[in-house]
């Protein structure tokens, strides 16, 4: 069951100790985003005509959210736009990965494709990346989902560096079959559905007998300290002032009650879901999560 819960921010006292400004000062470059298209029905918004651009988390691909997205496109009359974030998928890859250059893809995506008003969606590492551009260029979209993510510096689980462990190990080891790559994985991690999740990324070259990972293990694990960071520090700086829905999983410990004022400070017109749920919120409760983010994105008469 969701629970909705729309909050001042002036209400509550800021726990939270902010220094440092957003910087985007560090060179990099732009990558080009490999995509799927979602079409409405025929009946639906034309294409550059507020979108819906669904960006997935570490590990993920375009791919994780088909199902929720063609939902979205066929109930909502927009087109959905999901995304391979650098360094994932079928996008490029490229020594720098934190979420001012993802944000700044994704900005080029938009205006690469002439879109206005786009929604922007993203889970876990997508959500730190939407709202990072939602601060960054808040001219350039509309409103933003964060799901199960907040504005705020945190320590990533330890489990994805063992992840990382595991598939290193894979790669190592020149597996044929997915089955060998589930037994190696298995050592590291016990559910069977987060195991899927992270072999989807296996796949075998043209040129190659043996089974390879797509994402640049080597690239995500020297990433991985600084992933639990957020860009924005100081939200006097820096505010998204236009809608922001922000679903939770109550069993997840991504968006503890502490960091909820920080979310208020940076996103003054947020409204809160939370569904009974982990951290993998929309596969475990794809229906309730679809409630909400439709809800919040019909228009109000």
């Amino acid at each position: 069951m969701a629970t909705r819960r729309i909050i001042s921010p002036r209400s509550i006292p800021l726990r939270a100790t902010i220094s440092r400004s957003y910087s985007s000062s560090a060179a990099h470059h732009r990558v080009p985003l490999a995509y799927d298209h979602h079409q409405p029905p025929k009946d639906g918004r034309h294409k550059q005509d507020s979108p819906i651009i669904f960006m997935h988390g570490l590990f993920g691909s375009k791919k994780n959210n088909r199902s929720v997205s063609k939902v979205l496109a066929r109930d909502l009359k927009r087109h959905v736009y999901t995304v391979d974030l650098r360094n994932h998928g079928e996008s490029p890859h490229a020594p720098r990965h934190d979420y001012v250059a993802m944000a700044d893809d994704v900005a080029g995506f938009i205006r690469d494709h002439d879109m206005q008003n786009p929604t922007l969606i993203g889970h876990s590492m997508g959500a730190k990346t939407a709202m990072t551009l939602g601060l960054a260029e808040p001219d350039l979209i509309a409103d933003l989902v964060s799901v199960d993510n907040a504005p705020v510096d945190a320590v990533l689980e330890s489990s994805f560096a063992k992840y990382i462990q595991g598939m290193r190990r894979i790669d190592e080891a020149g597996v044929t079959k997915q089955a060998e790559a589930d037994r190696i994985l298995a050592e590291y991690e016990q559910d069977l559905p987060i195991r899927q999740f992270l072999l989807g990324n296996l796949h075998r070259p043209a040129d190659s007998a043996t089974h390879r990972f797509r994402v640049p293990l080597a690239t995500l694990a020297k990433a991985l300290p600084h992933l639990g960071d957020f860009p924005f520090k100081d939200p006097a700086r820096a505010r998204f002032e236009k809608p922001a829905l922000f679903v939770r999983g109550t069993r997840s410990r991504y968006v503890p009650d502490e960091v909820i004022p920080l979310i208020g400070q940076f996103f003054p017109r947020f409204q809160l879901v939370d569904i009974e749920a982990g951290h993998w919120l929309i596969s475990e409760k794809p229906e309730e999560f679809l409630r909400a983010v439709i809800e919040f994105l019909t228009p109000k008469e």
